[in-house]
């Protein structure tokens, strides 16, 4: 549901290198619910995630521009239509 949101995101902020990332979109977000969900520091993510640095980059620039705003209405919206069956 929130693959086309962050396709498009991901499309509007090409690297000036061309470097395509190292992790796929879905690890980072499995890595940033993580940490929400546990809390624990970015440092102390676990090893099967991506490293902070990544995680922590994705998670500033989704909330800086308001894309975690647009992913979180998109999922409260379905949630809501989910509900009302």
């Amino acid at each position: 549901m929130i693959e086309p949101v962050l396709t498009a995101w991901k499309n509007q902020h090409r690297s000036v290198s061309g470097h395509q990332g190292r992790y796929s979109m879905r690890e980072i977000v499995n890595s940033i619910l993580y940490q929400s969900r546990t809390g624990c520091q970015w440092a102390l993510l676990p090893n099967d995630l991506p490293p902070k640095s990544a995680t922590y980059y994705y998670f500033a620039a989704w909330r800086d521009d308001g894309t975690d705003q647009q992913i979180h209405e998109l999922l409260r919206c379905q949630v809501r239509e989910r509900n009302r069956r």
